[in-house]
């Protein structure tokens, strides 16, 4: 039996969350769109296409005017303006107007790049989320932003452009490797720090089960994940103000992410990224010292790096100050107030920040130490 999760926009319903364990009501869903008389596209990386292809495409053929199966390389490098191109250009030749449908099959990126080109071919078609790794059913699949990265800086082009439908088997999460599977986490950790203490705990407390993927146990996570995340996105959709808090661990991250020319996953970054922001929230007198290590300390039994050695801290605060969240040349930083709140700082200095990156800065002189 699925459960659901209904998605405003501007105060009138959107599209639904669909959360159950497997792919058996995705046809029944996808008929509500009327699909019947659609052409589908699927989009999907060399990952998801090769897992999940054949499965999406028998439960299509039959119940739509064509089904179309297109695929980039999976990983970071693909989330470009070109990758894009390819799409348009495989839609183009398959006569696909404004009526048809693209599915994003897959995490993060493949969400969203298909959003992106469903936002821009034809000025708008529509499209629907399947995502299928931690992070995408955590957090990047809901809320509507989509976009490409540009010369290696993060989602620096793109559009918001809410889903259809967003349907999550959340039994595919059994198919991830634990490094991508954790890096999820870093997302779901985020969401019980900026806003629900009592989820946060909830985490902590069901460490094990979490580790060993306990299908009921991550649903009511994913469920609890998302819906710490529709609060926020429906209160401010277009990231106007408090939309900015889901970049708790993101200015840091998102710097140390393009350092290491993407050879590190999203979460690993965003959880340096979070201990960072611990640290200046302790530094500013509003966690205890006790919280902002417990804090760091919860991101190692998920296996998420709380240091690093292979930066250099002046760079990564250049990278920061090159962030599309720079207003008026001012860091819009996101701190704790306390654990599950939240807020949005302007006052953070470079120094301030300097510092925190070398809390998290282990080098070959720590090591000899």
């Amino acid at each position: 039996m699925a459960e659901r999760l209904t998605i405003h926009y501007e105060k009138k319903p959107c599209y639904d969350i669909v959360f159950t364990d497997s792919f058996d009501m995705l046809l029944d869903e996808l008929q509500t769109l009327d699909i019947e008389n659609r052409k589908v596209a699927v989009i999907a990386d060399s990952h998801t296409e090769k897992l999940f292809g054949d499965t999406i495409r028998g439960l299509l053929t039959g119940h739509c005017k064509q089904v179309l199966i297109h695929s980039f390389p999976a990983g970071e490098d693909s989330k470009t303006l070109d990758t894009v191109k390819e799409i348009y250009k495989a839609l183009i030749e398959a006569h696909y107007d404004r009526k048809d449908l693209l599915v994003a099959l897959g995490g993060g990126v493949v969400g969203d790049i298909t959003g992106y080109a469903a936002a821009t071919y034809l000025r708008g078609v529509d499209f629907i989320q399947i995502p299928t790794t931690l992070i995408a059913q955590s957090d990047s699949s809901i809320g509507g932003k989509t976009g490409v990265d540009f010369d290696g800086y993060k989602n620096m082009v793109g559009a918001f452009y809410m889903p259809k439908l967003v349907y999550m088997n959340i039994s595919v999460l059994k198919e991830l490797d634990d490094r991508q599977f954790y890096a999820g986490f870093a997302e779901v950790m985020k969401h019980g720090l900026i806003k629900d203490s009592m989820f946060y705990e909830w985490l902590l407390d069901n460490m094990y089960e979490i580790q060993d993927r306990n299908i009921e146990v991550l649903t009511e996570m994913v469920i609890r994940s998302c819906t710490v995340k529709k609060l926020v996105v429906e209160k401010d959709p277009k990231e106007q103000g408090d939309r900015a808090l889901l970049n708790f661990g993101h200015t840091i991250g998102h710097a140390i992410e393009k350092y290491m020319n993407f050879e590190m996953l999203h979460g690993e970054c965003i959880a340096l990224g979070m201990v960072a922001a611990a640290y200046i929230s302790w530094k500013h007198n509003w966690l205890s010292m006790d919280e902002y290590y417990e804090v760091r300390d919860m991101f190692v039994p998920f296996n998420l790096p709380i240091s690093i050695d292979s930066i250099e801290p002046d760079e990564i605060l250049q990278f920061i100050r090159s962030d599309k969240k720079m207003e008026n040349g001012q860091i819009k930083f996101i701190l704790l107030k306390k654990v599950g709140k939240a807020v949005i700082d302007r006052t953070v200095t470079d120094a301030e920040i300097l510092e925190a990156i070398h809390e998290i800065y282990y080098s070959d002189e720590d090591a000899k130490a």
